[in-house]
């Protein structure tokens, strides 16, 4: 079992962008976090390891640039605490 699953990060209310580790690209984009329980479970990982193979940057790809690995980038709700 994972350490932390989507279902989790969704109860935190979590706000999770995915960026694209190319250097000509930096782009950011924040997830759905519910539209990624639809499609994966809600017991998918929400860990870097377990979200990394899903996700490459579109726009790096319609460029014609070399695939470089995406990162993410986790955001308490600060507002709940």
């Amino acid at each position: 079992m994972p350490q932390k699953t989507l279902a989790d990060t969704l109860a935190a209310r979590e706000t999770v962008y995915v960026n694209c580790g190319h250097p000509m690209c930096c782009k950011s984009t924040k997830l759905d976090i519910q539209a990624l329980i639809d499609r994966l479970g809600p017991d998918h990982g929400s860990m870097h390891d377990d979200l990394v193979k899903i996700f490459a940057c579109s726009h790096c790809k319609a460029a014609g640039r070399d695939r470089r690995p995406v990162f993410f980038t986790f955001i308490p709700d600060y507002e709940g605490q």
